[in-house]
């Protein structure tokens, strides 16, 4: 936020009175950092007058947002308030203006305005006031379907509202081509950027062989993109799992990323840059920790539904709560995708509960197509279907080697805690454990 911008909020707070001429310039100093004494040095006041002046601003303010505010807080207060201003006055600000009607079959990201959007605190608000950061890093992590798109089209939606400029990249879309060579793959990134902000992309003007890959992106992103902007961009980076997958380039690309995020500290053009990335697992490939960009910025896990968020759901599909209820929510620990796709099928469909129960792990189960589709990963690849019968098998965690915990817990089969790995839900445990132990002596162990 520019000094103009938080004197314009404070000016809004204290409406209807404004800033005075000396507190304007107080409070301008003091937002860049400069100390009384200095204020009063290079503006002509006396020391003591300045000093009176912004302990009586700071009063001011605190009385009117009912919190102590200070020289040391005021940046983070005025985020805060700032975000608070555009959140739509609706008692649940993800879902304005929800239709509750809305029984879309479950599978795709909600729509914004879906009554079927459940929010998961403080995972919301924590990333939003992230985003408000200048140089943000916002790492959102939680397997497939498990809400991560429909989560983040909510936070580019606020941060619009915000008049941030938007870039959106799923590494998905690149060619197979792009993604096996990294200059290419560099200059796919950066075309993409300066098509979606309608810039005319004039790579070859700042890629010079002769620095390398990274640091032509590098110099592209901060003289044709962050310089001409003067606002925040926010880059959401969907899928940055794709690059795993291409271990040499992912040693370039992530540790290019830290650097960016890093620079913010030292260039205020690169203060404009907030970085969202959501994937569904951590990178399997060893990176230096001064190199990885998952021990920097917000780490975001996406959890499960509680019991309370599953009946809010249940509530919004009109469907009364019952033990029954409880004990699809335990089958399926709370799963997102599991739980929505139930209680579609017991409110469009008006199937029985406990009949829905009962043939969940059954090929004649709602749940069947989901379970197959994994079966069918499963029978193309029978070493990974043996050490996934193992983590089932087992009653206690199970330590996986860092390709298969990759796999696994990226189509949502497994939690892990560090080393270890646990089936992600009971559903699984039934279904997976019957076919990959007992019906294809291709699965034994």
């Amino acid at each position: 936020m520019s000094p103009e911008d938080a004197i314009t909020l404070v000016d809004k707070l204290l409406s209807p009175y404004r800033l005075t001429a000396i507190q304007e310039v107080v409070f301008r100093r003091c937002w860049q950092g400069s100390t009384y004494a200095q204020i009063a040095a290079s503006e002509g006041y006396d020391a003591d007058y300045v000093r009176v002046t912004g302990s009586r601003l700071w009063q001011k303010i605190s009385q009117v947002l009912g919190e102590r505010v200070t020289k040391k807080n005021i940046h983070a207060v005025l985020r805060q308030q700032a975000y608070q201003l555009h959140q739509p006055a609706t008692p649940d600000p993800w879902w304005p203006g929800a239709d509750s009607s809305d029984t879309t079959f479950p599978g795709s990201p909600l729509p914004l305005g879906s009554s079927l959007y459940i929010e998961r605190p403080p995972v919301e608000n924590q990333a939003m006031g992230e985003l408000l950061k200048p140089g943000a890093l916002l790492r959102i992590r939680a397997p497939e379907r498990w809400g991560k798109t429909s989560l983040v089209n909510r936070l580019v939606a606020q941060a619009q509202k915000l008049n941030f400029k938007i870039v959106r990249l799923n590494f998905r879309q690149a060619d197979a081509g792009v993604l096996a060579n990294f200059d290419k793959f560099l200059r796919w990134f950066c075309a993409n950027i300066a098509q979606q902000l309608k810039l005319t992309a004039q790579l070859d003007d700042v890629w010079n062989i002769d620095l390398g890959s990274k640091v032509s992106c590098t110099n592209y992103m901060q003289s044709s993109v962050l310089n001409p902007l003067h606002q925040p961009l926010l880059l959401v980076i969907d899928d940055l799992q794709a690059v795993f997958e291409h271990p040499v380039m992912a040693q370039e690309f992530l540790p290019m990323l830290r650097v960016w995020h890093e620079e913010a500290k030292n260039l205020t053009e690169w203060g404009y840059l907030r970085l969202l990335v959501a994937y569904a697992t951590e990178a399997y490939i060893p990176l230096q920790i001064h190199q990885s960009p998952f021990n920097v910025g917000l780490p975001l896990r996406l959890p499960a539904f509680t019991l309370e968020q599953t009946k809010q759901l249940a509530q919004r599909y009109h469907i009364p709560w019952d033990q029954g209820l409880t004990s699809l929510h335990t089958l399926v620990e709370g799963h997102p995708y599991l739980v929505h796709l139930a209680l579609y099928n017991l409110s469009v469909h008006k199937m029985d509960l406990t009949r829905l129960i009962n043939e969940a792990p059954q090929q004649s189960g709602i749940y069947s197509d989901h379970l197959r589709s994994y079966l069918a990963i499963f029978e193309a690849e029978p070493t990974l279907a043996r050490t996934f019968y193992r983590v089932i098998e087992q009653d206690t965690a199970t330590e996986l080697e860092p390709m298969a915990a990759y796999r696994l817990e990226s189509m949502g089969l497994v939690t892990l805690v560090g080393n270890t790995a646990t089936a992600s839900c009971n559903l699984y445990r039934q279904y997976f454990g019957g076919r990959l132990g007992v019906e294809s002596s291709d699965y034994a162990v």
